[in-house]
């Protein structure tokens, strides 16, 4: 058994959580010797009872590990722990990471930088919009876009992303198996295409109920630099995640909506606690700052590097001078129409490549 079987083994246990399990490896140091050690020794870890001593100690009878191997195999999941690369660091930093995460699809080092979008499962057509076109914008500029693949603006945040071909992340509260809902199986399998990953915390077979869904929360509040508030009632679920966010040190933005809108409840008032009000991915953007930093200047640092560019971006950028250029000499210079380099500024200015200023000139940033 290598560490991660034994892992998933531990995982799968109901009595044993990500904070048990941080205090047994303080001592036993590999997870393999958890499932190996007796009784006695359990018994001695601080926070470990008689009752999980027990489980643990007969942890064949408890659980079928190979049966569950078989299952993830099947399925072409794959499970990650905190020691593998692909981890993501700030989830690693919460009160209670995650044991295991199961994997249908691939991530990639660009989803450590992600935003959570979130929001009400019945929504307004405003609330659709807003969050497809935010999630447009984010994952367009680089950002991974986290949510729940829930109904409303979930699925919306997803679309969005898929849209501007960026990458997107489902954190769902069921094992794999039992994906919920159902009518979005579709697109979870557009997701693992090559767009993101769905992922889940729970054994393959777990039904969703009402205690994994606020569990998986705390993954994409835990997961993402900040959360992005769409809408939501005065007892959306989308709150509590806001204010797991705000115990786990992340940022919070909301959304506007109608003031007598019942489904705009929870974000108006979000923001008048505080969260800073979005109506543009830049206002994100501009406040995280992860997004390709400005380079400090020293003679040690290197030119920040450029992120994947179209030919047309790549045209339009060089044919902006290191001073401020007009729009018409960049379209004279890039030998583009002039429809085409106004598009192709916007995507540079979402990306964080250039800034415009006052009588449409551009400037490069960085």
């Amino acid at each position: 058994m290598n560490a991660t079987e034994a892992c998933i083994a531990l995982n799968m246990l109901p009595t044993v959580g990500p904070v048990r399990l941080r205090k047994l490896l303080a001592v036993f140091h590999e997870p393999q010797q958890i499932l190996t050690a007796k009784r006695s020794e359990l018994r001695n870890v601080e926070g470990i009872g008689g009752e999980v001593a027990d489980q643990i100690s007969n942890w064949e009878s408890t659980i079928d590990l190979p049966a569950e191997l078989q299952r993830i195999r099947d399925f072409g999941a794959t499970v990650i722990t905190q020691q593998s690369p692909s981890y993501p660091p700030p989830l690693r930093e919460i009160h209670a990471p995650p044991i295991v995460l199961y994997v249908w699809g691939e991530l990639l080092d660009r989803d450590h930088h992600a935003i959570g979008v979130i929001g009400a499962r019945r929504t307004t057509h405003y609330g659709t919009e807003s969050a497809k076109k935010l999630a447009y914008q984010l994952a367009y500029a680089g950002l991974t876009v986290i949510s729940g693949l829930a109904r409303g603006i979930d699925t919306a945040a997803h679309q969005g992303a898929l849209a501007a071909k960026g990458r997107t992340v489902a954190v769902i509260g069921s094992g794999l198996t039992k994906l919920y809902p159902p009518e979005n199986a579709a697109l979870a399998e557009k997701i693992r295409d090559g767009n993101g990953a769905i992922i889940s915390e729970f054994s393959m077979d777990i039904q969703p109920d009402r205690q994994t869904f606020p569990m998986r929360n705390r993954i994409i509040s835990g997961w993402s630099h900040g959360i992005l508030v769409v809408e939501a009632g005065l007892n959306s679920g989308a709150l509590i995640t806001a204010a797991q966010a705000l115990e786990q040190g992340r940022a919070v933005y909301a959304v506007p909506g109608h003031i007598n809108a019942p489904s705009a409840m929870g974000s108006n008032r979000l923001i008048q606690q505080g969260a800073k009000l979005v109506m543009d991915a830049s206002d994100i953007l501009e406040d995280l700052e992860v997004l390709l930093p400005e380079a400090k200047p020293s003679r040690e640092s290197a030119a920040r590097p450029l992120p994947p560019l179209s030919e047309e971006e790549q045209r339009v950028f060089a044919a902006i001078e290191p001073t401020e250029t007009s729009i018409d000499d960049i379209a004279t210079r890039s030998e583009l129409p002039s429809g085409i380099v106004s598009s192709t500024l916007l995507q540079l200015e979402l990306k964080r490549l250039v800034k415009q200023l006052p009588g449409k000139y551009f400037v490069k940033l960085g």
